[in-house]
Formats: C-alpha cells, structure tokens, sequence
C-alpha cells in the first residue's frame, strides 16, 4: 500500500523548476525528459479521478503483479512508470472509458473471432471486475486484494486469467467472465507501460529506455538492419522530450 510521503527536498526543488521555461531547465542541466518526469505526478500522491478508493487500491496492487519492477537489467516496474495513472485518466476519458462498445446486439457466448461481445463499456468492465474479485478475495482469504501477500495475488490473478475457482456468472453476473476482465486489464496496462508519457503513463520514458525503443525520432533506419548492436540514440517523445 502506497502511503504519503512528507515533502521531500525534490519536491521543494520541482515547485521552483516548473515555473521555468523548458529552455531554462535544460540550461540548468536538466533534459528535457528529466523535467518532464519531474512534472509528472508522484504516484503516492495522486487522488484518482475515475476510480474509488478502494478501486484505486486494487489496481496498484495488481498492477504491479503484472508488470513488478526488477527483472532482466532491473527494469522499471507498472508503478515506476504511473501505469495506473494512465489507466484511471484513460478510463476518466468519455472518448475511452465512457462512449464506445455500445452497439449491441451482443451474443455473450460468441467466439472470441466475433469481437468484443460484452455490453458493457470499459469504465463498467473495471467496476464489475474489480468488485467480483475483491468479493472472491473477501470470502476466500478474508481480505482485500491489495492486503494478500505477493504469492496470494499472483494465484488470484491466475485464476482470474484462466477463469479456474472464480466465476463471475456463478456470482451473479452473467455479461462477464474473469478473463475477460483480466485480459483488459492487462493490455491497459502494457499500453500504459509502453505509451508516450503525454498520455500518463511510462514516466520519464523509463520503459522504453530499459527495450531500447527510440520513441518518436524522425529517422533511425540506418539501424533497422544492424542486428545485435544496441542503440546509441535515447527515446524521444511526441512532446519532444529527449531521455
């Protein structure tokens, strides 16, 4: 759980920086994706604008299950790169969370081939997701997802991903099966880990960083065919921002 942090000497710094020009930071021996990460939001300290409380709870903690910091060359984890800050600011969107899926007919028991089949649009996906869960969470281990230890929550989304032991039309909700909501789930969150910064997630471009994606540049085909030599170039950003 992700508790407030006092006013750190950073943050005292940041207010100060970011009434400057980009051109004054760099000056100031910032880059430009410095700043920008600096600007973007403490995750500790973010207030959700789409999710509850409790919801905020549950995606952090599983957020970070799916995609954990460490790893080969200690990448960046979900939570190192506000991946949940762009899925509640994706889901607060009508353009995304609220306006879209909405024309039925829709046949619950057709094959994947058919498309999405569920009558429901993202932001009533997540609710009814999230809230299944935690019921089966609640009356298995008499807890809240986000309090399990790391090996409860890998088990309860494994039998999310492969509806084994938590069936959501046995609960009472015929529309939606687990998976469904495990596979949403988890494609926001490898968007929002691979997305542009400017749309909330993948801070300071860490996550391109760590696979070596160039980003937003012009032109890098001098290196499409030069296999098994890294690239010397950091990311750029569709804003600019140079890593």
């Amino acid at each position: 759980m992700l508790l407030n942090k006092p006013t750190t000497r950073r943050k005292f710094l940041l207010g100060s920086l970011l009434a400057l020009p980009l051109s004054d930071l760099v000056f100031k021996g910032l880059t430009a994706a410095q700043a920008a990460e600096m600007a973007a939001p403490e995750l500790a300290d973010y207030k959700p604008i789409f999710f509850s409380a409790q919801e905020w709870q549950f995606i952090l903690a599983a957020t970070d299950r799916l995609i954990p910091a460490g790893g080969k060359g200690k990448a960046p984890g979900a939570l190192e790169t506000n991946v949940p800050i762009f899925i509640d600011q994706q889901l607060h969107s009508p353009e995304f969370g609220g306006e879209i899926y909405m024309q039925g007919p829709f046949d619950v028991h057709a094959p994947a081939t058919m498309g999405y089949q569920i009558p429901y649009t993202p932001q009533e996906l997540y609710r009814t997701g999230i809230k299944l869960v935690e019921q089966w969470t609640q009356s298995t281990y008499k807890k809240s997802f986000h309090e399990l230890t790391l090996e409860e929550k890998d088990a309860v989304l494994t039998k999310v991903n492969k509806n084994d032991g938590i069936d959501f039309p046995a609960m009472g909700e015929p529309n939606l099966k687990a998976s469904q909501f495990f596979g949403q789930l988890l494609a926001d969150t490898k968007h929002g880990y691979l997305a542009d910064p400017m749309y909330g997630g993948n801070k300071g471009m860490k996550a391109w960083i760590a696979i070596g994606f160039p980003g937003a540049r012009a032109s890098f085909t001098e290196w499409v065919k030069q296999h098994n030599v890294p690239y010397p170039l950091g990311p750029v950003s569709l804003l600019g921002e140079r890593a």
